[in-house]
């Protein structure tokens, strides 16, 4: 009885740590979303909760694709399913981008279920948001194809510095906790992978960082080359001028 009221207890709190967290990263977008509110698309409600879902469905769908890497051990592997949310949000604004990222993760549940306890997924969301909420914001402060370059590359800094402080810090020791696995035998999957993974600090060095930096670079690329496009076809209605672009497919200063 009392190891079950442990379990329930340490369940509690991660539930609680989830809910937290999502609540604040709506209560910060919304608050940066307020300082340029003429920046971001004025569209009706319908049409904002519609693209959100479209986005967020595409994400994950996505988000079940998942790509092994050499480097890494076998729990950590890259999907595309930024992309959309970063299309969606350098549209609609850093709310939606938040919005997207939740319902995603929840798209993927409903599909494939979780194999990670739900840290993988909730680990999943933050860094998600850690690199859609400052491109974002950076974008939206002048939308230029020199502000979406730069505030990507800051998403991408930013979601490498605070994925791998996550990891270690929380992600990894509460994994270890819910499986009832050591965190010596996890770290144990990455010497297996990488010989030079010998410690949860190490697993963060040679994984955690080139996993967050590869899946930054290429997310970004991959929405530099496909935004304007996808605004052209989706978002503009029928008749409505498109727009001058660059490029990489921004509209220039």
């Amino acid at each position: 009885m009392n190891q079950l009221l442990s379990s329930l207890k340490e369940n509690l709190t991660f539930v609680l740590v989830c809910i937290l967290v999502i609540v604040g990263l709506f209560i910060a977008a919304k608050l940066f979303e307020r300082s340029f509110k003429d920046s971001v698309k004025k569209v009706s409600i319908s049409k904002y909760a519609a693209y959100i879902a479209m986005f967020s469905a595409l994400s994950g769908v996505l988000m079940t694709i998942e790509i092994p890497l050499f480097f890494a051990p076998s729990f950590y592997k890259i999907d595309l399913s930024e992309i959309p949310v970063l299309i969606c949000t350098f549209y609609l604004g850093p709310v939606a981008g938040v919005a997207s990222e939740l319902l995603k993760v929840i798209i993927k549940l409903m599909i494939k279920g979780t194999s990670t306890a739900f840290v993988g997924d909730f680990a999943n969301f933050c860094v998600g948001c850690a690199m859609v909420l400052p491109a974002s914001i950076v974008y939206h402060i002048r939308k230029t194809k020199k502000n979406a370059v730069l505030g990507l590359v800051a998403g991408t800094l930013v979601m490498t510095v605070f994925g791998s402080m996550l990891n270690a810090v929380y992600l990894l020791p509460k994994f270890s906790q819910l499986f009832g696995m050591p965190l010596d035998a996890i770290v144990g999957i990455g010497t297996a992978v990488n010989a030079r993974i010998t410690s949860v600090s190490t697993l963060v060095l040679y994984a955690v960082v080139p996993f967050n930096l590869l899946k930054g670079v290429v997310a970004s690329t991959l929405t530099l080359l496909l935004y304007k496009r996808v605004e052209n076809i989706i978002f503009k209605p029928k008749g409505e001028k498109r727009e001058n672009t660059g490029k990489a497919g921004f509209s220039q200063p």
